[in-house]
């Protein structure tokens, strides 16, 4: 596989990582052990985090001719995101940068719009909530579908990530009948946006999606 242009976009989570150094080290670029591939995984990616990367991004390579930058997370602020636009429209020409989000229509379409779309095999979100299920679930059914995407473990990232995964696919059953489920996408769009971000109410707003469906 010749990867094209600079930013890839991978739909995925930490799973994803190993493929994604698979397919470095067919590209002849030394995956492991190479200070010049940062992978990092974030519970969530703020403004702090962009101007890191920024600045790392703006440094030459130490061993090797590629600098290749792997970012693993459930989601961006959207101050994030708008703060890496530059980084990513005019990146340096030996940076490569792997976004791996749960589903890219998290992301802005200014930020979409600069990157290309990798298909990599995924892992398979650990928590899978059927949307037509979902959707013709009365409102108690769908409180309880809810359960295992709001039940506490360590992984806190893998939380979010599933749960954005879920709301994904939710609002691609919904935009079959936009007019129809006008209300509910609203709620889908507010969960997508906000679930990424620090502080950001997980229950309330899955609760609020499946109160308004």
């Amino acid at each position: 596989m010749n990867l094209v242009g600079n930013v890839q976009l991978v739909q995925g989570n930490g799973q994803t990582i190993d493929s994604i150094l698979s397919l470095l080290e067919k590209e002849g670029i030394a995956p492991r052990g190479n200070p010049d591939v940062y992978v990092r995984e974030y519970p969530s990616f703020g403004i702090d985090e962009a101007r890191e990367l920024s600045m790392r991004a703006g440094s030459r390579a130490i061993a090797s001719s590629r600098r290749v930058f792997v970012i693993v997370t459930p989601g961006l602020t959207v101050d994030a995101q708008n703060a890496l636009l530059k980084t990513l429209e005019e990146p340096s020409g030996d940076a490569l940068f792997f976004i791996v989000v749960p589903s890219p229509q998290i992301l802005l379409p200014t930020l979409r719009s600069r990157a290309q779309l990798l298909a990599i095999d995924s892992a398979v979100a650990q928590f899978a909530i059927d949307p037509h299920q979902f959707i013709t679930a009365k409102p108690a059914e769908r409180l309880e579908l809810l359960k295992p995407l709001l039940d506490k473990d360590e992984d806190d990232k893998r939380d979010v990530a599933s749960s954005v995964e879920f709301l994904a696919e939710l609002e691609r059953s919904l935009s079959n009948n936009i007019e129809a489920n006008r209300a509910a996408l609203e709620a889908v769009y507010r969960a997508r946006k906000y679930l990424g971000d620090k502080g950001s109410l997980q229950k309330a707003l899955l609760e609020q999606v499946a109160l308004l469906i």
